[in-house]
């Protein structure tokens, strides 16, 4: 897409990559102060068409900016929190009804680490109920939409994280992902989500914080500035029996350099997970023969993927109905239907389905650390199609497969999950409407450094235009 891309009528600030902004603080060009004020001019113009900040808290980010230590790593760059983390002092709603009003004393653990290390807060992204889905509405705040077509869904379930990215809402978004909710939205709005591995970026949920399947992680508009929010959120913390110290060289530092030799596995359905359709595997076999062409050898294999879906689908349900025995009746009476199918789901399970599931994953990982062993890294969809209207819930169908479910469509999000290895959406395309193409790039085990170096060097090879646009406002 050339001629057609969306132009861009927001601050100029806002046009800034984050490290450019963070050079910009330095040099004393600018200050948080004036960040924090083009960040919220930019919510304003942007919030109407695609509904991806949905609370703001200017004065909070402008006492945290008056407040904010020197030599800090973020050094007052403003950042949008999903709202399913808390902050303390701000409306946190989880996109349910039960938790509308809600305002906590206390912020999470990761938030407390992001503000240690400069980052302000500038508001909360939408997500569907309970982060449950890969399409972003629920009944507090309603749909986010797509900013390069505002009658399609942004993904989810990090979809106002993701949006507001492309808009230039912010220059860093916070996210989460367990079937895909970092990636999926990333994808759909044509920028950078990347999955951790388990325990890099904190680790599970509070009522469960030994579930290696939730993650939360960094999204930004190109891989640099994601590798340095990774390096704000990584470090070991106590309270996370997961964690992970943080590298000697910064995800950052490490990012930047020459790769090298580099090997890497295409699969245009990673061996057989998921139905494809056509023009979604044109535009990724067109990407990986650039790739190829720009000098990183591109090799077309399978990699092993046989009983995935199962596998996720036991482990998922039994973890929903774990955080659902937490949780009480008066705020469950309030969730959607898939959600609670979800939760039913898990409740059914019995001790043998979920002992054999986990057996089965812990043989699926002996045989991916294998595969990986040859490769740097496996490039391969992240979703099956395009967006669709913000009104569908998810596909009835994915190149004539019918849906079970909304979990269905997304089962290429589920390899990565469920072994725990490193993942990124990047973007590497657009197809014939103008809609943007993301890649899925999986990485070796706790390979997060090699992962981000290798997609930096795509990102340069494809030379795309990654500058935040204008939302194309466009009316069925």
């Amino acid at each position: 897409m050339t001629a057609d891309r969306p132009g861009f009528t927001g601050p100029d600030l806002c046009r800034l990559t984050a490290c450019e902004a963070l050079d910009a603080l330095a040099s004393g060009q600018v200050s948080p102060h004036d960040l924090i004020e083009a960040s919220l001019a930019r919510i304003e113009q942007t919030g109407p068409a695609i509904n991806a900040m949905v609370t703001t808290c200017p004065d909070r980010a402008r006492e945290a900016a008056s407040a904010l230590q020197p030599g800090t790593p973020l050094a007052g760059l403003p950042v949008g929190i999903k709202d399913l983390t808390p902050v303390a002092g701000v409306r946190t709603t989880w996109g349910t009804k039960a938790f509308a009003d809600h305002v906590p004393e206390a912020s999470h653990p990761l938030v407390e680490r992001l503000e240690d290390r400069g980052a302000i807060v500038i508001g909360k992204t939408n997500t569907p109920e309970m982060g449950a889905g890969a399409n972003t509405f629920n009944a507090v705040f309603g749909a986010t939409r797509n900013p390069w077509d505002t009658r399609m869904n942004a993904g989810g379930s990090s979809g106002g994280a993701a949006a507001g990215l492309a808009t230039g809402e912010v220059w860093l978004s916070h996210g989460s992902d367990l079937g895909g909710s970092l990636r999926t939205p990333a994808a759909y709005c044509g920028i950078v989500g990347l999955r951790p591995s388990p325990g890099v970026a904190w680790g599970g949920p509070a009522t469960n914080a030994f579930d290696t399947m939730p993650v939360q992680g960094p999204m930004a508009r190109n891989v640099e500035d994601c590798a340095l929010f990774l390096d704000a959120m990584a470090g070991f913390d106590p309270r996370a029996p997961l964690s992970w110290p943080a590298p000697a060289t910064t995800y950052r530092d490490a990012c930047r350099q020459e790769p090298g030799s580099v090997r890497i596995a295409f699969s245009h359905d990673l061996g057989g997970l998921a139905p494809i359709e056509r023009d979604m595997e044109t535009a990724l076999r067109d990407a990986a023969a650039r790739i190829d062409a720009g000098g990183l050898p591109v090799e077309e294999t399978a990699p092993p993927s046989d009983g995935t879906a199962d596998i996720f689908r036991t482990l998922r349900a039994f973890g929903f109905w774990t955080d659902a025995r937490e949780t009480p009746e008066e705020v469950t009476r309030h969730y959607k239907a898939t959600l609670r199918g979800n939760i039913d789901e898990g409740r059914a399970l019995d001790a043998d389905t979920v002992a054999a599931a986990q057996s089965a994953r812990t043989r699926l990982y002996g045989a991916m650390a294998g595969f990986m062993a040859n490769y740097d890294v496996l490039a391969g969809p992240i979703a099956g199609l395009f967006p669709l209207p913000v009104e569908v819930e998810y596909p009835p169908s994915v190149a004539g497969h019918e849906s079970r479910d909304y979990l269905d469509w997304l089962r290429f999000a589920m390899l990565a999950t469920l072994c725990g290895l490193p993942a990124l959406s990047l973007p590497v395309g657009f197809n014939a409407a103008g809609m943007p193409v993301g890649m899925q790039l999986i990485g070796r085990p706790r390979g997060e450094a090699r992962l981000l170096q290798v997609a930096r060097r795509i990102e340069e090879i494809l030379a795309l235009d990654l500058r935040p646009i204008d939302p194309t406002v466009t009316h069925a």
